[in-house]
């Protein structure tokens, strides 16, 4: 980690010398194109490059003092003629030291280069002929500075907005699988309290099974999402309590397409949906009941279909359905959006079908059968 943060170090630096490097040696040229080409005087490149350098490279140290003070009075509609009064003392000042040392460096440049001059005659050489010229490179810098300072700042607001808004959609997704736990839990509870007093083998088998369907949902508490062998152990342990419950009335057909197993789907998906159709299809009705499940793969979906064998739905009338099926609805939007459908309908030969469509999302791993 040091010698990562170091590295970035180093790396920032030398481009901003880089920088401050490339400016200087484009003013080196137009200023000697202008001195010597168009004969103002006679300068050599070794002269004009120094000069230049001279220059940007002040301008570089004393850049950083300027960026300082825009983080320090940044602009604000708060108190902004305030922070205005003080910009413009503040590029005053800087632009005097500049002046003060350069005059100064041109001093000790003088005799390597060739040529004598007096602080006293660069002092006012400078002033004359580059206070105006001060003043915009300082705002200048402080421009650009406050403008990398609002886009920083705009990234930084976006980032924490959109991680806010993922921890937000995980703690409602949190929130709604711990509903239909309990849902389920109180659900299974109540067929043990039935049947006590009349099968007590039955519920002693209900109570085992309970244990492992527990377990089974504990170890994925924090999962969102599971692949469909998962999806599908877990489920066969709820019908093993409802076929006890039911005995020879609930008959069960799975259709599960091999390639489907490794695809992953919301937690506790099929429970609610197999739990609707048996109270609603199956238990109101003494006759045989039978739910058939299927999956498989169609133009890049993943298709889960539930069917029963009751009444379907009456004429006009759509599924609301209770907790779990209202909570499956906002689980599939939270996770999916708009790339999702869950769909209820009447089948021609009877009873209820339940389809869902999801998008194709492979997880790792050997499939479960």
């Amino acid at each position: 980690m040091k010698a990562q943060l170091s590295w970035s170090s180093w790396t920032t630096w030398a481009a901003f010398l880089g920088f401050w490097t490339v400016i200087g040696l484009v003013f080196s040229t137009q200023f000697y194109l202008s001195n010597s080409v168009f004969g103002y005087s006679s300068v050599t490149w070794r002269e004009a490059i120094a000069f230049s350098l001279g220059d940007w490279y002040l301008w570089a140290i004393l850049s950083l003092l300027i960026v300082r003070l825009g983080h320090a009075f940044p602009f604000h509609r708060r108190n902004l003629a305030k922070r205005v009064v003080i910009h413009v003392a503040a590029s005053a000042i800087i632009s005097a030291v500049y002046i003060v040392v350069r005059a100064a460096i041109a001093q000790l440049q003088g005799p390597m280069l060739g040529f004598t001059s007096t602080l006293g005659g660069n002092l006012q050489a400078l002033f004359l002929k580059n206070s105006l010229f001060n003043l915009s490179v300082y705002w200048v810098i402080l421009s650009v500075s406050q403008a990398f300072d609002y886009y920083r700042k705009l990234q930084e607001r976006e980032w924490r907005t959109a991680e806010l808004e993922r921890r937000l959609a995980e703690a409602k997704l949190m929130a709604l699988q711990m509903q239909l736990n309990p849902h389920f839990l109180f659900n299974t509870l109540h067929t043990i309290s039935a049947l006590m007093h009349k099968d007590v083998e039955a519920a002693d088998r209900i109570i085992a099974r309970l244990s492992e369907l527990l377990r089974l949902a504990l170890e994925n508490t924090d999962a969102n999402e599971v692949s469909l062998g998962e999806e599908l152990d877990f489920l066969k342990r709820y019908l093993e309590i409802e076929q006890t419950r039911f005995g020879d009335r609930l008959a069960v057909r799975m259709d599960i397409a091999p390639d489907t197993l490794n695809l992953r789907v919301p937690n506790l998906l099929l429970q609610p949906l197999v739990e609707n159709a048996i109270r609603h299809g199956i238990e109101p009705h003494a006759r045989p009941g039978v739910i058939e499940l299927s999956s498989h793969r169609k133009q890049g979906r993943l298709h889960l279909q539930v069917r029963d064998n009751g009444a379907g739905l009456p004429s006009g009338v759509t599924v609301e359905g209770g907790v779990g099926v209202s909570n499956t609805r906002a689980r599939l939007q939270h996770l999916y959006g708009d790339c999702h459908a869950l769909e209820f309908s009447s089948s021609a030969q009877g009873g209820l079908v339940v389809n869902v469509t999801l998008p194709l999302k492979e997880t790792s791993g050997p499939a479960k059968p």
